[in-house]
C-alpha cells in the first residue's frame, strides 16, 4: 500500500491550502496513465476534470485533506501545508506502507515511512492523481467563493496574486479568506 500526496495552493494569497492523497495498483497506474494522467500542471482545466472520476473509481484510496487560511496565518504555510496532507492520509481506513510526498520536504508528523521526490507528479501516478484531485477540488472551491468575492477576480487567478488580485487587495483590503501573512509586503490589514 503505497499512497502518494501532493499539495495544490501553497502560494495562493487566498483561501485553503488543500492535499490529495491516491493509492493506485500498478495495473490502475497503467490505465489511468494511457487515459492521459500527468503532471497537473500539464494539463488543462478539462482535463483534470474528465480525469478526476477516472482516478476515483482506479484508485485503491483516495482522499483530500485542507488547511484554511487562519490555520497558514497561525502556523506558517509549511506546517499548514503538512496538516493537509495528514487529514488527507487519515482518512485511509488503515496506514499506508509507504508514502511519497512531492518535493524535498517530509511530512515530519508522519510516523511511518517515507520518501521525497522532485517533481515528483512526472514520476510518480500516485503523485499525480493525488494532484489532480487536490488542484479540482480546491478550484471548484475557490470559483465558488469568487461569487462572493468578486472584486479579486478569483474565478481567473484561484487566489494567486495576479496583478488584478494584488490591485483590488491594495484597494479595498483583505477579507477573511485571505492569508494575512502572505500579505505583508502589500501592506494590506
Amino acid at each position: 500500500m503505497i499512497a502518494g500526496v501532493d499539495e495544490v495552493g501553497k502560494g495562493c494569497l487566498f483561501g485553503p491550502v488543500f492535499a490529495g492523497a491516491v493509492i493506485l495498483s500498478q495495473e490502475n497506474e497503467a490505465n489511468l496513465l494511457t487515459k492521459g494522467l500527468k503532471d497537473s500542471k500539464k494539463l488543462s482545466a478539462r482535463q483534470r476534470q474528465n480525469l478526476v472520476p477516472l482516478i476515483k473509481t482506479n484508485s485503491t484510496a483516495w482522499a483530500i485533506g485542507q488547511a484554511s487560511a487562519r490555520e497558514i496565518d497561525r502556523i506558517g504555510i509549511r506546517e499548514a501545508t503538512e496538516k493537509a496532507m495528514l487529514r488527507a492520509l487519515e482518512k485511509f481506513s488503515s496506514p499506508p506502507d509507504l508514502i511519497l510526498v512531492d518535493g524535498i520536504l517530509p511530512i515530519r508528523l508522519w510516523p511511518g515511512k517515507q520518501k521525497t521526490q522532485v517533481r515528483g507528479e512526472s514520476h510518480f501516478a500516485s503523485i499525480a492523481a493525488a494532484s489532480v484531485l487536490a488542484k479540482v477540488t480546491r478550484d471548484e472551491l475557490i470559483k465558488r467563493l469568487a461569487q462572493k468575492y468578486r472584486l479579486y477576480g478569483l474565478e481567473k487567478n484561484k487566489g494567486y496574486g495576479t496583478e488584478i488580485h494584488r490591485t483590488n487587495l491594495i484597494k479595498a483590503g483583505a477579507t477573511k479568506l485571505h492569508r494575512k501573512s502572505f500579505l505583508t509586503r502589500l501592506k494590506i490589514d
